[in-house]
């Protein structure tokens, strides 16, 4: 019988009709076509894979890049009786196990995970296990180097796809230029016909630029803050900017608190909650917080500092006035939080020499034409950040050379719940003899005990899949509790490729280039927020909407008020005296701590010890502690640049 999917909406999630995409969306799906759907933030985008999941025969498997983002969607399909869950970092061992009886029983239709989740061992040998219908990617942007949230471990998820042999794909973003549009449906070999792109443009947004110095910003915010009715989220770039101005919001009677990545998961949960209850009125956060907060009645998204690029206010705009009614946001502008936006770009570009360094341990590290990572170790081994480290290994993987083969935990120990004999007994034949050579091969220290597969693999035949397939099993039978650390990754190396004398220079143009992207983007922000024509239009028209009208009325350039943004004051640099103090503090605190080829230090590590950027060597030899750390922060980096060439 053919499916009636306008009756199935109104019986399963209480809807009338479909949003504008939906239905298109969701007819794709359920004939097979794979589809990328673009709609904005708010628009309904989860509801495609969340009404398509019901009527496909097995699992769907969503990928997600936030925990808050499951949580939220999670609830909202148990409300409907939808049966879904999410495997991720706060479940203990037993609601793990819990979840996957559940799928591998086919009583779950959503599974939610990380794509962090992919590199563990345990997890890969049990979704390979199950029927996959649909493989979902949430913020899907997040798959393309032209984007602005580029994460290099969603550039797998093609190949994942292939292994695990899932027939259909739907990928959903709110932000997607034309050129981040084409790289996601070609990873996907989605066709043009089946992406769905409704308008950008939100009718019910005021957008407004405020030129106004730091010192009166405070002010501002206040009269904006304490005229608006209804909740808000006011944007900050830095922690404790978030704490310093919810601190002001609240001696000035308001209801605000702060909301950034250095609170514990507890404490930024319980915060969230009380926000989305109604309990806080203000949240002042950092970009830490608004992924998946689905709160409908957000009056105003206040930008205290400059958000990352267009791409990030977009996004963060969006979460305004989700119920279509009317609200505000507002950013208050000026030039002096450029350098901090600027710099965080700056301090992911990985020097030559760091480079240099992870190649030369992939050249002495492999053995049989395999190389092991262990990527905290290499990060700070190499002076490489481990995002931009990750990015690396993609790099090289595209450049072919090295394959990622698989992934491990090189510490995995279980302890026994019940006896070995009471094990033992519940199986017979070669599936007995298989267990008992487990714990046989087993070194036992007191309670927990370490498999040896290297002993297993020579006198028993087996593979370390089958070893961990069948641990996993004891587990969930609550016949063990198992334990797995040291996540190792194993590549295949193509000693040929890495051989190519002009490898370290290719990789590191490749992130000189990303730099200079990065800084590109951040300019275009400026004009955009600088332009003398309607603002929501060029928004619309950035992101490959061109029937938003060309005045829309509201916003503060439809009202004559064009932003010339300027810096509050003029910076004096501290005297060159003092900064070759400085310089010469922290060679002397770093001299015979380095190993080569990172003994020398370079321009780019005076630069960046003076602009105040983390990186590893600085944070294992406690650099930060030293005078003269950051104190060329509120400089931009290219001029720190040229001050410490002047200096050298």
């Amino acid at each position: 019988m053919k499916l009636d999917i306008h009756n199935a909406l109104k019986q399963t999630f209480g809807f009338d009709q479909f949003r504008e995409g939906q239905e298109q969306t969701i007819t794709q799906l359920l004939a097979g076509h794979s589809s990328l759907a673009i709609f904005p933030t708010g628009s309904g985008k989860s509801l495609c894979y969340q009404f398509a999941a019901l009527h496909l025969p097995h699992l769907t498997l969503v990928v997600s890049p936030l925990l808050a983002l499951m949580k939220d969607q999670l609830a909202f399909l148990a409300s409907k009786g939808i049966s879904a869950a999410s495997i991720d970092s706060t479940l203990t061992p037993s609601e793990n196990q819990q979840v996957m009886a559940r799928v591998r029983a086919g009583d779950l239709k959503i599974l939610m995970v990380s794509v962090e989740r992919f590199k563990n061992e345990r997890f890969r040998e049990f979704i390979g296990s199950v029927p996959i219908s649909m493989l979902v990617v949430d913020e899907a942007h997040c798959i393309s180097e032209w984007g602005h949230n580029f994460r290099p471990d969603y550039l797998k998820l093609p190949a994942y796809c292939d292994d695990l042999n899932i027939p259909l794909v739907l990928l959903l973003t709110a932000t997607a230029t034309k050129a981040v549009k084409r790289d996601m449906a070609h990873k996907f070999a989605i066709v043009e016909q089946n992406i769905v792109q409704t308008g950008f443009y939100r009718p019910n947004l005021d957008l407004a630029v405020v030129p106004v110095t730091t010192a009166d910003k405070n002010v501002a915010l206040l009269e904006y803050a304490s005229s608006i009715q209804g909740a808000g989220i006011v944007y900050v770039t830095l922690q404790h900017s978030a704490e310093k101005v919810a601190d002001f919001l609240c001696q000035n009677n308001l209801n605000a608190a702060a909301y950034h990545a250095g609170f514990d998961n507890q404490k930024r949960q319980q915060i969230q909650e009380q926000f989305m209850a109604g309990g806080i009125q203000i949240v002042v956060a950092t970009i830490a917080f608004g992924m998946g907060i689905d709160k409908s009645d957000i009056r105003f998204v206040v930008h205290y500092d400059l958000p990352k690029s267009i791409e990030n206010y977009s996004q963060e705009i969006g979460r305004a006035g989700r119920d279509g009614l009317p609200s505000r946001c507002i950013t208050l502008a000026n030039l002096d939080g450029l350098n901090t936006v600027e710099n965080f770009v700056y301090g992911d570009t990985p020097e030559l020499a760091s480079i240099n360094f992870v190649l030369d341990n992939i050249r002495s590290e492999q053995q049989d034409g395999n190389w092991e990572l262990l990527l905290v170790s290499l990060s700070n081994a190499s002076n490489v950040r481990q995002l931009p480290l990750k990015t690396l290994l993609v790099q090289l993987e595209l450049l072919g050379v090295v394959r990622p083969k698989y992934a491990y935990f090189a510490d995995i120990n279980y302890k026994f719940i019940k006896s070995r004999d009471q094990i033992l007994a519940r199986f017979d034949g070669e599936r007995r003899s298989f267990i008992d050579a487990i714990f046989k091969h087993t070194h036992m220290k007191k309670v927990w005990g370490q498999p040896d597969f290297d002993a297993l693999y020579s006198n028993y035949s087996c593979d370390r899949g089958r070893v961990i397939r069948a641990l996993e099993y004891l587990q969930e039978t609550q016949c063990i509790e198992l334990e797995s650390k040291r996540m190792t990754e194993v590549f295949a190396v193509n000693s040929d490729a890495l051989a190519d004398v002009n490898l370290a220079q290719t990789l590191y143009r490749y992130f000189i280039e990303k730099e200079q992207k990065e800084i590109k983007r951040i300019a275009a922000l400026i004009r955009f927020f600088e332009l003398d024509v309607c603002l929501s239009h060029n928004l619309s028209r950035y992101f490959d909407d061109q029937q938003a009208p060309q005045q829309c009325g509201h916003c503060s350039v439809c009202r004559g008020q064009v932003a010339t943004l300027s810096y509050s004051q003029q910076l004096d640099w501290p005297s060159d005296e003092s900064l070759r103090q400085a310089l010469s503090t922290l060679q002397s605190h770093l001299t015979d701590k380095l190993a080569a080829p990172l003994s020398e230090l370079s321009e780019e590590l005076f630069c960046r010890f003076l602009a105040g950027l983390s990186v590893p060597i600085f944070a294992r030899h406690k650099v930060r502690q030293l005078g003269g750390f950051a104190v060329c922060e509120n400089f931009r980096y290219a001029d720190i640049r040229s001050k410490v060439q002047s200096l050298m």
